[in-house]
C-alpha cells in the first residue's frame, strides 16, 4: 500500500513528550543511483538481520526483547512509535522522497506497504508516525528503506532513528569523533592486517613494469564489497578505485596513463560462479590480461558447495593464466567478526600468496575505547551488517597499500613455486573450467532450447569498473515462461555447472536437472529470496565425453518461469589435474 506525505507541520504544535530512541543509521553518506528518468534513487535494506545489525551498532542495542522484535513488521509496530528521519544534501531546499517499505508475504517487493513522504533536506529531523501509516495485512518483515532524489548521483547525509513506544527503553546516543588516520595505533593496525607476504616476486615486477610506463593493469574480482556496496559514491569510495589511485600515485603514473583498472564484483555470489566468470568479467575474453588481481571473496564463499576447492580453482586459474599475475588474497570481515580467512588462507599458505586480513586489523580494536588504542568504531567502519562504510572501504585500501610498500622496499625473493607443482589445498578439477551462454553456446554444445525460449531481462545489475551505471549480469540467456518441452544439451566434458537465476517472484518455479536419463538436482530460485545469478554444480568426475542434459519444469510448475543465465564446463583429461583417471 502507498501513501505521500508532506512533512512540513501546517502549523506549530506543542512539544511531545521526548522518548527514548535509538539510532540505526547515523549521519551516514549516501548517493542517488541513476534512473531511467535522470532522477536517483539509494536502497538501504532491512531484511536478512541488517535492522538488528544497524540497531546493535549504529544504536547500541543489546536488549535481546528489542532485536527479536526487528525481525517482523509485527514486532515492528509494536516497538516503534515513530521514525525520525533527516536528510542533508548541499542544497538545502531540496525535496527528497522517504519510502518505508514492508517485504509483503505474498510477493516480498509488491505486496507489503509502502509508505512515502516527502521532506525537505536541510539536515532537521521530521516525524514519521507509525499511526500514520496504513498497514497492509499482508506485511512479514521490515525491507528496505529508500531516499529518492531528483537528480542522479545526488550526494547526501541521513540519520534515521526509531522512536520507541511507552515501556520500551534505549541508552543514550555515544558522541563519536571522527577517526584520526595518522594515530600510531593506525599503523599499527595495518601492520596486523598483514597476514603474509608471500613470495612476492610477481607484485614485485608488476610495480616495475608500472613505472617503466608499461601497459599495466590491476583487476579485481569478489563479492559485493569489491563490487563497492557501502562507498558512496560507489564508483569513487570504493576500496578497490582508492587502492588503484594509490597504487598509481606511489608508481609516479597517473591512472589515465599506463595502468588500467578493471573492477569485477558482483553482490552476493561465491568463488564457484567468480572462477566461471573470471575470463569474461576481468579478462574481457582474451582482450585483457591483468597484472595483478586481488581475489576478495571471504565474506561470501559460505556458498561455495566445494568447501574451498572452487576458490583454490579461482587462483590457479590466475595464476596459470599466461600472463602470470601476481595474486593479493584479500580477506574481507563482517560485523560479527567473522570471514572464511582460516578456510582461505591454506590456499594462500600453499600457494605462497600475499595475504591481507581486515579481521586481524579491526576487529581486535573494536572492543577497546578510545583512550585504550581504539582507533575505528564498528559504526564508522560498517555500513551495514556486511559492507564497510567509506571509512572501512578506505582502512581496506590502505592494507592492501600496506602491503604493496612493503614489497616494494623488500630485496627480490627468489625463484617462486609454479602453480602446477603445488599439490591442491582441496582440489582443482575446475582449473579450467570455460563459460558459454546462448550467445557463445555454439560449437560448445548442441542445444535444443524447447520451451526455454524467452531472453529473461530482469537480472542482476552491477557497476562495474568506474561506471556508475549498472550492467546486467548475463544477458545472453534462456528464459521458461510456459510449456512443458524441456531444454536438451549434449555436450562433451568431465565436469558441468549451471548459472541460474534466483528471484523472490512467486512466478518463479522449480527446475528438475537429468544427466544421461538421471535426476542430479532440482532446483528452486525462491530459496534465496533476491534476483541474483548462482551458480550450482550438476555433476563433476565424469568420464570425460559426450553428456546429455535435460532441463524440465517441476510438474506442478508447468507455467512458471525459469532463466538459465549459462553453463560453466570442463573439458580436459581428469589427470591433467591429479584428479583421477584420465578418460
Amino acid at each position: 500500500m502507498e501513501e505521500v506525505r508532506d512533512l512540513m507541520p501546517k502549523a506549530p504544535k506543542d512539544p511531545e513528550k521526548k522518548r527514548k530512541s535509538f539510532y540505526i543509521m547515523r549521519n551516514k553518506q549516501v548517493a542517488g543511483s541513476p534512473q531511467a528518468d535522470g532522477s536517483g534513487t539509494q536502497v538501504i535494506f532491512l531484511n536478512d538481520e541488517r535492522l538488528v545489525s544497524f540497531a546493535r551498532i549504529a544504536g547500541g542495542i543489546s536488549d535481546e526483547g528489542i532485536l527479536e522484535l526487528l525481525h517482523t513488521a509485527e514486532g515492528f509496530r509494536r516497538l516503534v512509535y515513530a521514525l525520525g528521519v533527516s536528510v542533508e544534501t548541499e542544497e538545502p531546499g531540496e525535496m527528497i522522497t522517504f519510502v518505508l517499505q514492508m517485504y509483503g508475504k505474498t510477493d516480498p517487493y509488491v505486496t507489503g506497504t509502502q509508505y512515502q513522504a516527502a521532506l525537505q533536506a536541510d539536515g532537521m529531523e521530521r516525524m514519521v508516525k507509525m499511526s500514520d501509516v496504513e498497514w497492509s495485512e499482508d506485511d512479514d518483515t521490515p525491507g528496505q528503506i529508500r531516499f529518492g532524489f531528483t537528480r542522479a548521483s545526488t550526494l547526501a547525509k541521513v540519520s534515521v532513528r526509531l522512536y520507541l513506544q511507552e515501556g520500551f527503553d534505549a541508552p543514550e546516543p555515544v558522541e563519536e569523533e571522527a577517526v584520526d588516520f595518522s594515530l600510531p595505533a593506525y599503523g599499527n593496525m595495518l601492520e596486523k592486517s598483514l597476514l603474509s607476504m608471500g613470495h612476492y616476486g610477481r607484485l614485485k615486477r608488476v610495480l616495475q613494469k608500472a613505472r617503466a610506463g608499461e601497459e599495466t593493469t590491476v583487476a579485481f574480482i569478489g563479492g559485493s564489497i569489491t563490487l563497492g556496496a557501502g562507498a558512496i559514491p560507489i564508483h569513487e569510495q570504493c576500496y578497490a578505485w582508492k587502492m588503484f589511485q594509490d597504487f598509481c600515485e606511489l608508481c609516479g603514473r597517473g591512472t589515465e596513463e599506463n595502468i588500467r583498472y578493471v573492477k569485477a564484483g558482483v553482490g552476493g555470489t561465491s568463488s564457484e560462479l567468480g572462477m566461471v566468470r573470471y575470463d569474461r568479467d576481468v579478462c574481457g575474453e582474451g582482450k585483457v590480461n591483468p597484472d595483478l588481481v586481488v581475489v576478495e571473496f571471504a565474506v561470501n564463499d559460505e556458498g561455495d558447495e566445494t568447501g574451498g576447492e572452487c576458490f583454490e580453482c579461482l587462483v590457479r586459474k590466475i595464476l596459470k593464466s599466461s600472463g602470470k599475475p601476481a595474486v593479493i588474497l584479500l580477506f574481507s570481515v563482517f560485523s560479527d567478526d567473522r570471514n572464511l580467512q582460516d578456510r582461505l588462507r591454506k590456499v594462500g599458505e600453499a600457494y605462497r600468496l600475499p595475504m591481507v586480513s581486515l579481521q586481524d586489523c579491526v576487529v581486535e580494536q573494536f572492543y577497546r575505547r578510545p583512550e585504550t588504542g581504539r582507533v575505528v568504531s564498528k559504526n564508522q567502519y560498517f555500513y551495514d551488517v556486511y559492507h564497510p562504510s567509506n571509512t572501512g572501504h578506505r582502512v581496506m585500501a590502505d592494507c592492501l597499500m600496506h602491503l604493496i610498500r612493503k614489497v616494494d622496499g623488500a630485496e627480490e625473493c627468489g625463484p617462486e613455486a609454479l602453480p602446477e607443482a603445488v599439490s591442491p589445498v582441496y582440489g582443482a578439477e575446475f582449473t579450467e573450467v570455460r563459460f558459454f551462454d546462448r550467445k557463445s553456446a555454439e560449437g560448445v554444445a548442441e542445444i535444443d532450447c524447447g520451451d526455454f525460449s524467452e531472453t529473461d531481462t530482469d537480472l542482476q545489475a552491477v557497476e562495474r569498473d568506474r561506471n556508475l551505471f549498472r550492467t546486467p549480469e548475463f544477458p545472453d540467456n534462456w528464459m521458461h515462461v510456459s510449456g512443458e518441452r524441456p531444454f536438451r544439451m549434449d555436450i562433451r566434458c568431465s565436469a558441468l555447472l549451471i548459472v541460474e537465476k534466483d528471484s523472490a517472484s512467486p512466478r518463479a518455479g522449480r527446475a528438475e536437472i537429468f544427466v544421461d536419463g538421471e535426476k542430479a538436482r532440482v532446483i528452486d530460485p525462491r530459496e534465496v529470496g533476491w534476483v541474483h545469478c548462482n551458480a550450482l554444480i550438476l555433476f563433476r568426475g565424469k568420464e570425460r565425453k559426450r553428456h546429455h542434459v535435460e532441463i524440465r519444469m517441476a510438474e506442478v510448475d508447468a507455467e512458471k518461469q525459469f532463466t538459465i543465465l549459462g553453463f560453466g564446463y570442463v573439458d580436459y583429461p581428469q589427470a591433467e589435474m591429479g584428479t583421477g583417471p584420465e578418460a
